[in-house]
């Protein structure tokens, strides 16, 4: 009985070191390694590094500090970088489609450029980050915290920014058609000249937001509050307004 422990026990042994010898790099990386495709930096320091142009496709950072790191044109797809902290870290032009930036803390961010379709950025800290121009088709923004950032010219249709805090926030021709923006708080935005056909703003807090030229072809305000609001030129053709009723196809500027 106990040769057959004895036995029984080898084997464990040797069966976990040949699982170990044949596990991939990344589940056994450090935060020495050198940056590449895979890399395992979870829970590194890594302020400041530079990782401009590297290809970091399906690497982990979950809970590493990054602030002031450069991934300037560097290839992120599926990336994780969960819970981890890039406040001034600039991700200009990276490639980043279905990374994971889930409650990130990324005050003052800039991805200028940057492609981020169906990348999740939800219950992040983005304030005065910078997304002009960047592609962020489907990407979800679910309550993050977006005060101050600039999405001028952003193609973001699809995306989901529910709940989600937008003080001073600007889309100044931005894409938002068929976005989701229900119960923001987006008091003094700016949607000067955006293309928001189909978008829904339902339930969401649009004080002193500036729609100017913008249009909201379609799209839906089911009990927004739009005090001071500004629609100046807006297309309004078929909006849902705030209380319910459909403005005509002809509606510019006001919804009638």
């Amino acid at each position: 009985m106990h040769e057959q422990v004895n036995s029984l026990y080898r084997h464990l042994v040797l069966t976990a070191i040949i699982l170990i010898g044949t596990a991939p790099a990344n589940l056994l990386a450090a935060c020495d390694d050198e940056p590449a495709a895979g890399v395992n930096w979870a829970g590194c320091d890594k302020r400041g590094v530079d990782l401009s142009g590297m290809d970091l496709t399906h690497a982990v950072f979950t809970r590493a500090t990054l602030d002031g790191a450069n991934f300037t044109g560097s290839r992120l797809a599926d990336a994780d970088l969960n819970l981890s902290s890039l406040k001034n870290a600039i991700f200009d032009g990276a490639r980043m489609v279905n990374a994971r930036l889930i409650g990130i803390k990324a005050d003052g961010a800039s991805f200028k450029g940057a492609i981020l379709d169906d990348a999740s950025l939800s219950r992040g800290i983005l304030n005065k980050a910078d997304f002009t121009e960047a592609r962020l088709r489907r990407a979800s923004f679910y309550e993050a915290r977006l005060d101050a950032a600039d999405f001028s010219r952003a193609n973001l249709e699809g995306a989901r920014l529910e709940r989600a805090s937008m003080f001073a926030t600007r889309f100044d021709n931005a894409n938002l058609s068929a976005s989701k923006l229900e119960a923001v708080d987006a008091e003094t935005a700016s949607f000067k000249k955006a293309s928001m056909p189909k978008a829904v703003l339902d339930d969401a807090v649009l004080r002193e937001v500036d729609f100017s030229e913008a249009d909201l072809t379609k799209a839906s305000l089911r009990n927004a509050i739009i005090d001071d609001a500004v629609f100046e030129g807006a297309k309004l053709s078929d909006t849902i307004w705030v209380q319910y009723q459909r403005c005509r196809s002809t509606s510019v500027g006001e919804c009638r």
